[in-house]
Parts: C-alpha cells; structure tokens; sequence
C-alpha cells in the first residue's frame, strides 16, 4: 500500500478555521475519531497530530466488564470494507475512569466517552459510574445501536420509544454534561427514533453506526465470524450514511449531528458536512492507517482553500437538492415498465 502523504501542520495553519460547534461543545477540528477504533485509551491517539483532531470518542463502556464475542472478530470486506464482531469487549466504567481516563485526559483532546448496556437500567447504571468524573469529559454518547450483542432484532435504536427510554435513565443522572445518541441505519424509522431521542433530552446525534451483516466462507460453509453476523463499515457505507444525515438534519434542523460511516478522504468529510453534519467521525479506515486523522484533516483544509471556503462551518447543509418535480412519480412506479 502507497503512503500518502501528511503535510506538515505549520504549511496548512491559519488557512482555514477548522472550529465547529455541537450544541455547547465547540471543537478545533471537526474530525472525531469514533467509537470503536480508537480503543478505550490513549493507545492510538498517541499516534496523531491532537491539533487535527476536534474529539476521540473511547470504545464503549458498560457498567460491567465484558469479554465481547467469540472469535474470530474480524474479517475485510470488499471495496475497502470491514465485517466485525468485538461484541463491545471492554474493562467496564470503573475501570476505565482510574486507569485510562487519565492517560487520555493528559493528551488535551475533548474525550466523548460511549455507553452500552442491555437494559435500560444498565445504562444509567453506567452513567452514575461516570458521576464525580465528568469534568473531565466533553460528552457522553449512548450506543443504542450496536449489532452485535444479543437480539440484533431488538435493538433499541429500532425502537423510538425503547430509544428515548435510554437516553431519558441517562439524563436523569445529571451528569452534566451533553448526551449524544448513536442510531442505526438498519431501520426505516430512523427520523423518528432520532427525534424521540432529541425529544427525551439528547443534545445531539452520531449517525451511523454500521450495517448489520453476515460474511459465509464457501468452502466450509460457516460464518466468518464468531458471532455469526457483525456490524459492516467502511468506505462502502457512505451513501448510506449520508442519506441518514440528510434525512436527519433535514427533519431536525439545528440538532448538531456526528456524521460517521465509511469516510477515508477529506472529500468524505466534506460530503458529510454538505449532508448537515456539524463534524465527521472516522473509524474503519484508522484500522488500517492509523494516522488517517491527520491526513483527512489535511485534505479538508486544502480543499477548502481550493474552493474559497474560509470556515468548515459554511459547509454545513450545503447539499442543493433540486426543486420537486411538478409530477413526482409514484413510488412504486419507479421501476415499472411497459411490455
């Protein structure tokens, strides 16, 4: 694989204000590093440029340690992609809150930390675990989303009223800090759980988490994955992820929005703020590249200089769709033929 190359900080500095905001949170970059790909600590962000990066998000947190799936846990995908089944390992809150959370904090990089539990109880189980520790957090992002624990069928994010359950046990906590809902993009009622979780008190949204997906080895005729089916990122998913965004933002104008799924390049990042995202994660691609950040943020910055844009917040919603058709097609005449 070719290196691309990162250009130095001090080339690209004052070109372009890279700040964004998210509800009260104002970020020096809009790149987030997501949940998942970046660990619970500072093992990866030791590896990148902090002035390019707004936020890391840790790897989700229950209130309990758990040892996640069965492996194997990983499996590339074609065009770039990535089947996984981790089934959210982690050391649990309290564990995390003494023996990383200071590593991380030392870097200076606003840390978002996610929560994941099985009931909803169990959330704001590991949101009170968190409680004497939250000024050391920019904010807290619920996994409502993820598919590889249990019934993926039953998820909450499916569910607008499972959804604002969850984000309403973490709320009541009063942490004090802003709460993030990560949804799922295998559900048609995205909107309206997105808008149930603004309605029970999330400041703003991640969208998306992954696709769920299954991976078969034809020769031995078994899954690839441990735990059968897995979450599906990377650069595939993109246009999934940003017809989400659109949709969202559309729907829920001035709810500030986390826009992650399938962005490698800083023309991905750019497309994501045009859908309405107010800052972009990137995961998939920091598996293999891991200072992907600084070279995303690099590529941002130029293209913004390259078509006059002074500030990555004029980029925001700037998708211009086309007027409605004067007779719009049915919709389930789109494909209809005559014989």
């Amino acid at each position: 694989m070719s290196r691309r190359r990162s250009f130095p900080a001090s080339e690209l500095a004052g070109t372009v204000d890279t700040t964004t905001t998210l509800g009260p949170l104002r970020l020096d970059s809009p790149i987030v590093a997501a949940s998942g790909t970046f660990g619970h600590g500072d093992e990866v962000i030791r590896l990148v440029d902090r002035t390019r990066l707004g936020a890391i998000t840790v790897k989700s947190l229950a209130a309990y340690r758990w040892a996640g799936n069965p492996a194997p846990r990983l499996h590339a995908a074609a065009g770039g992609g990535m089947l996984n089944s981790v089934g959210l390992q982690g050391p649990g809150v309290t564990h995390w809150v003494r023996h990383e959370l200071p590593k991380l904090q030392a870097k200076g990089v606003p840390i978002i930390v996610s929560l994941w539990g099985r009931t909803v109880e169990q959330f704001g189980a590991a949101a009170e675990q968190l409680s004497g520790h939250t000024d050391a957090l920019a904010a807290i992002e619920l996994n409502v989303s993820c598919p590889n624990v249990e019934d993926s069928a039953r998820m909450f994010a499916h569910s607008p009223s499972s959804t604002a359950g969850v984000v309403a046990a973490v709320v009541a906590c009063d942490l004090g800090v802003p709460v993030f809902a990560k949804l799922s993009p295998n559900t048609f009622e995205v909107v309206d759980v997105a808008r149930a979780a603004v309605d029970a008190g999330a400041v703003g949204l991640t969208l998306v988490n992954t696709l769920l997906g299954l991976g078969i080895d034809a020769e031995t005729r078994r899954p690839l994955l441990g735990g059968v089916t897995g979450g599906y990122s990377g650069a595939p998913i993109k246009p999934v992820a940003l017809r989400v965004v659109n949709e969202v933002t559309r729907a829920l104008p001035g709810i500030p929005v986390i826009g992650t799924g399938g962005v490698t390049t800083g023309i991905d990042a750019i497309e994501m703020l045009l859908a309405g995202a107010c800052a972009v994660g990137v995961g998939t691609v920091s598996f293999a590249e891991p200072r992907a950040v600084n070279r995303i943020h690099d590529e941002i910055v130029r293209w913004c200089v390259g078509h006059g844009v002074a500030r990555v917040t004029d980029l925001v919603g700037g998708l211009e769709l086309p007027e409605p058709s004067p007779n719009p097609h049915v919709e389930g005449d789109r494909n209809d033929h005559d014989d």
